[in-house]
């Protein structure tokens, strides 16, 4: 088994309320279900411009978790209504 563990943390300039960040991060958690990605805000809770994500993987190749990895962080950095301004990706080999 292989998991793929992304971080990802993000800046939401247009944000002016906690009502508003929800609604771009929902944006951004309902496209990873499409990509079967397991998607949760994991820091910066309270902070209105800000916030870090923290998204899991799973596959038998090493190479497929890569290519969904690359995969949703290009659908972050396509969004139009966020920075990304930081990134960790690890692949475990269970």
């Amino acid at each position: 088994m292989i998991i793929g563990a992304l971080k990802i943390k993000l800046l939401i300039e247009g944000s002016r309320s906690l009502k508003d960040k929800r609604r771009v991060l929902k944006s951004i958690k309902d496209k990873a279900k499409g990509m079967n990605a397991s998607v949760a805000e994991v820091e910066d809770n309270d902070l209105w411009q800000a916030a870090t994500l923290g998204a899991a993987f799973v596959s038998n190749n090493a190479a497929h978790v890569n290519s969904m990895m690359d995969k949703f962080v290009q659908s972050i950095h396509n969004n139009m209504d966020v920075e990304v301004i930081g990134s960790n990706m690890e692949i475990i080999h269970l």
